[in-house]
Parts: structure tokens; C-alpha cells; sequence
């Protein structure tokens, strides 16, 4: 709900239970999107453009902070950005494509954006 806000119990859903305004969904995005933030701050040990930290906040938000293979903090590509692999970037950032054992086309467009946004500063979409 929002801007791709998932629901984690009952108490929440009894809170959101009838939707949500824009302003309440800018709310809950802003207060969440700072923990992604801090992952980033905390995992990635390299500097980073703008861009960049941007571009990795949006894939940490996509696919989950966690510290093991499973989230943001245990990937290859928090690894190869770090230099702890060597690895190609590309494409371990598109590996993360698969929706319920699938690939799903939507998140592989997402993952072109994302690069291009960390490669090239363009926040357009495809």
C-alpha cells in the first residue's frame, strides 16, 4: 500500500485497514525510507555519488535490508561495490528479477532503471 509498503502485522492493518490519503502514504514513505537509507549508510563502505546512494537505496527498499545472500546487506552487489568480489555489477544487480520463483519483465525494467540511475545520474524511467 503507498508507495509499495508491506503491511508486517495486525496491529498495521487494523490502521490501514481502509486505505490510506496521499498525505498519509508520503508520511509512511518518508519514516520508512530512512531505514533503507541507514542500510546503505551501513553496509556499503565505499564512497558513492548521489546518484549512486540513490540508486542503491531504491534496490535496498525493493528487495529488503537483510544481512544474508536473501537482502541488501549479504549481495553480490553490496560485495562488488565494496571489493570483496569480483564480480560483474550488472549483473548481479539484474539477478534480482524474480517475483514468487519467477522473472517477472516489470522488475527487470526496474533494475535497468535503477542501473541507469546509478551509472549515469538519469532518473527517468524506461
Amino acid at each position: 500500500m503507498g508507495y509499495g509498503y508491506l503491511i508486517r502485522n495486525a496491529s498495521e492493518f487494523e490502521e490501514y485497514k481502509n486505505g490510506i490519503s496521499v498525505t498519509q502514504a508520503d508520511s509512511l514513505f518518508r519514516k520508512v525510507l530512512v531505514m533503507y537509507e541507514n542500510a546503505v549508510k551501513k553496509f556499503v563502505k565505499v564512497n558513492l555519488t548521489q546518484s549512486q546512494f540513490d540508486a542503491l537505496t531504491i534496490l535496498c527498499y525493493n528487495i529488503g535490508i537483510g544481512n544474508d545472500s536473501r537482502g541488501f546487506g549479504g549481495s553480490t552487489v553490496v560485495k562488488i561495490i565494496n571489493g570483496e568480489s569480483t564480480g560483474n555489477l550488472d549483473s548481479a544487480w539484474k539477478a534480482w528479477n524474480k517475483s514468487q520463483g519467477s522473472v517477472s519483465s516489470g522488475l527487470m525494467k526496474r533494475r535497468e532503471t535503477e542501473l541507469k540511475i546509478y551509472y549515469k545520474a538519469d532518473y527517468t524511467r524506461l
